[in-house]
């Protein structure tokens, strides 16, 4: 099958994981939810009701949606699917995560990988750390990966030698320390392409040369307020050029995008993204597009 080397062209499929495999341990979540850095401990019941939602809207959308298995080797982190693997052109890169409890979710998702079709291009070993959510294709050549405390160079590196002729440019974007190494902070915390010419952005976490990378190729940024940064304004997902799914709750980011002539899909996530404060990109592997 085709891969992708695009974050807005139209999404025709997509892996997810269901709340009731993500949160099949019960015990385990009770236990886990603290050390994870969760705000609030999920509700399993309103969780699965959400994923059901959740699946149904990205089946409306056109998405035909492939479900990860459930897997007693990862943890309820495992629900935030985005993170342990890129898709390339090629096929799959599974990563090798900066968050320690989440190490053993790239190679439980390797099965549902094979499952879909979608070969595996290789894995980040070693001392090296990539994670899906610092990894944004700017266009079908170019590539922006962050730096920071769950990528680094060394992931950088082996994700540019696998990826090889598929890119012409890999942008390394350095991550400001925030709230530190326990936090949850990816390069798609603070960018969201819309379409090829609009992203989704905040800008006070953005260093100037990528923002002005950004600028100078012609992208219209659309800025989410500060009041709706920590509930998730800037984490939507494109379903095609101009059309995204985005968390309810965020109604200035709402309207900006609707003067932006974008169409906007809210789905409910006080169960599956307002805890480990995961949007519907890090709920959303995308396998195929356009």
């Amino acid at each position: 099958m085709a891969g992708t080397a695009s974050e807005t062209a139209a999404l025709s499929r997509v892996m997810v994981k269901h709340a009731r495999d993500a949160f099949v341990d019960q015990p385990t979540l009770d236990a886990s939810w603290r050390t994870l850095n969760y705000l609030a401990r999920p509700n399993f019941a309103e969780a699965c009701r959400e994923s059901d939602a959740f699946i149904e809207l990205l089946q409306r959308l056109g998405c035909s949606v492939d479900t990860a298995p459930a897997d007693r080797s990862v943890g309820p982190d495992s629900i935030y699917v985005h993170d342990p693997v890129v898709v390339t052109p090629r096929g799959a890169v599974l990563c090798n995560m900066g968050k320690a409890a989440r190490s053993s979710e790239p190679a439980a998702l390797r099965g549902a990988l094979k499952a879909a079709g979608v070969p595996i291009l290789g894995a980040i070993k070693g001392t090296g750390r990539v994670e899906g959510g610092d990894v944004v294709w700017l266009d079908d050549g170019t590539v922006a990966i962050a730096d920071g405390y769950r990528t680094n160079a060394e992931g950088i590196r082996q994700f540019t030698a696998l990826v090889g002729a598929d890119v012409r440019e890999v942008i390394t974007v350095p991550l400001p320390h925030w709230n530190g190494p326990d936090d949850v902070l990816h390069i798609m915390s603070f960018i969201s392409p819309i379409a090829p010419d609009i992203a989704l952005v905040y800008s006070r976490m953005m260093p100037v040369p990528f923002r002005n990378r950004l600028l100078d190729a012609g992208l219209r940024l659309i800025e989410v307020p500060d009041e709706e940064y920590d509930s998730m304004g800037c984490n939507v997902l494109a379903v095609r050029p101009g059309v995204c799914v985005a968390l309810d709750g965020n109604p200035k980011t709402r309207r900006r995008l609707d003067a932006a002539g974008c169409e906007v899909h809210l789905y409910q996530g006080r169960h599956i993204s307002a805890p480990g404060c995961g949007g519907p990109t890090c709920l959303t592997r995308p396998l195929a597009r356009g």
